[in-house]
């Protein structure tokens, strides 16, 4: 679900950019001072490792040089996948560091905590790491540009896998409840159309949950011959769950 070699793109083709002049704000003529916010801890710390990762490749791009002679300085934050966490680090990383933008701020839920904030300051959010639709929407989000294939279009893409695999079968959906997994249920009802009701038993969880065993006993229950989870990557209720899902006996 994330590129690395795009993000990463990403960032070098922002930053090769003529258009930053010596007086923008985080631009001296030696360095560019960039912001992020990432889970290193808490319920989602397992993606977190994308912050590290971009770490990594901003340090690489350093070793080598910077870029147009300026060295990166990128200031990660923990927002431990808490939007009010998100906006105060966002706040600091604009305000306090003054950044030049904002770029691979991860998580639906935190950057659209913070994205009418950076709208207001002119702070532009470069590659967000979230799938989430609604990034698209130029008007509502003038100043964000997403990094991932939308969650609607990969849902599609598991809709149209399961159709062909098991044509007649019914499917249960367990995913995360927020913008990231109804961006997928609802890909799976634009694909399936009239058949959404009769095929799909969709059950939702909060990320804050402990397990989901009554999820997926009430899945287990549906009948369905193929089951999809919907979810960050993340130390979620899925993981201790894992016996409980094998013994459903569905497809995964």
């Amino acid at each position: 679900m994330f590129g690395k070699s795009k993000l990463a793109l990403a960032l070098v083709l922002a930053l090769s950019a003529p258009a930053f002049a010596a007086d923008t704000p985080g631009v001296t003529a030696t360095e560019i001072k960039i912001g992020g916010v990432f889970p290193f801890s808490g319920p989602a710390s397992s993606i977190g490792l994308v912050g590290r990762g971009v770490l990594a490749y901003v340090q690489l791009i350093n070793d080598r040089g910077g870029i147009n002679n300026r060295k990166i300085n990128y200031i990660a934050m923990d927002d431990a996948y808490s939007p009010p966490k998100a906006v105060e680090h966002i706040r600091k990383l604009v305000d306090g560091d003054e950044v030049a933008f904002i770029f691979s701020q991860l998580g639906t839920a935190g950057n659209t905590a913070t994205a009418k904030y950076l709208a207001m300051k002119g702070v532009p959010s470069i590659a967000v790491v979230s799938g989430s639709s609604k990034f698209t929407n130029v008007q509502d989000y003038p100043l964000t540009t997403t990094g991932l294939v939308s969650y609607d279009v990969e849902g599609q893409i598991y809709a149209k896998y399961l159709s062909r695999m098991v044509p007649t079968g019914k499917y249960a959906i367990l995913y995360q409840n927020d913008d990231l997994g109804k961006d997928y249920v609802n890909a799976f009802r634009l694909f399936l159309k009239s058949d959404f009701d009769k095929r799909v038993v969709p059950a939702a969880y909060e990320v804050t949950e402990p397990t989901v065993d009554s999820q997926v006993v009430n899945l287990k229950s549906s009948g369905a011959e193929a089951r999809s989870s919907l979810r960050e990557r993340q130390n979620s209720p899925l993981r201790p769950s894992a016996r409980r899902r094998k013994s459903a006996g569905s497809r995964r």
